[in-house]
């Protein structure tokens, strides 16, 4: 199979060329898209526990503690105390950090619109259908299930 032809393939490599975009654009707010991403899934007014960030955003535990250090260092986010549980914590936007959530929700919003102006909706809607698939037979172990009953 060419790798033109491979769907996985094709969706690595878009995602690659969005994920380098998106970090050109953050690194001229000395930042970066894994960061932007966080101050996205952040509520703006009440806060995140930081136990639903994770599996909010798909990231493991390691990696996101990494990012929000970072955060917190650079004034973008402060940790509280959850209110509604005093074991957990609240991850919440500093002013700095709304300002830098605002930024990157406009860089989103503009990827999105330009996509939108050059792809038809119809095609759009194609590609929101496949990807919506592809998910449901990850999720439901479909993609090797086959395969596997085979080998046992």
């Amino acid at each position: 199979m060419e790798k033109k032809e491979s769907i996985d393939h094709q969706l690595r490599a878009t995602w690659q060329a969005v994920a380098k975009m998106y970090n050109e654009q953050a690194v001229t707010h000395n930042s970066t898209m894994s960061t932007a991403f966080v101050l996205l899934n952040i509520d703006k007014e009440k806060g995140t526990p930081s136990t639903a960030l994770g599996p909010l955003m798909g990231m493991e535990p390691t990696s996101l503690s990494r990012i929000l250090k970072s955060m917190e260092e650079k004034g973008a986010i402060c940790r509280e105390k959850n209110p509604d549980d005093g074991r957990s914590v609240m991850i919440k936007l500093t002013d700095y950090g709304k300002e830098m959530r605002k930024i990157s929700r406009g860089h989103v919003i503009q990827f999105n619109q330009t996509v939108r102006d050059n792809v038809s909706e119809k095609d759009l809607e194609g590609f929101f259908k496949v990807t919506t698939t592809i998910n449901k037979l990850i999720a439901d172990r479909e993609i090797y299930a086959k395969s596997n009953k085979k080998a046992v």
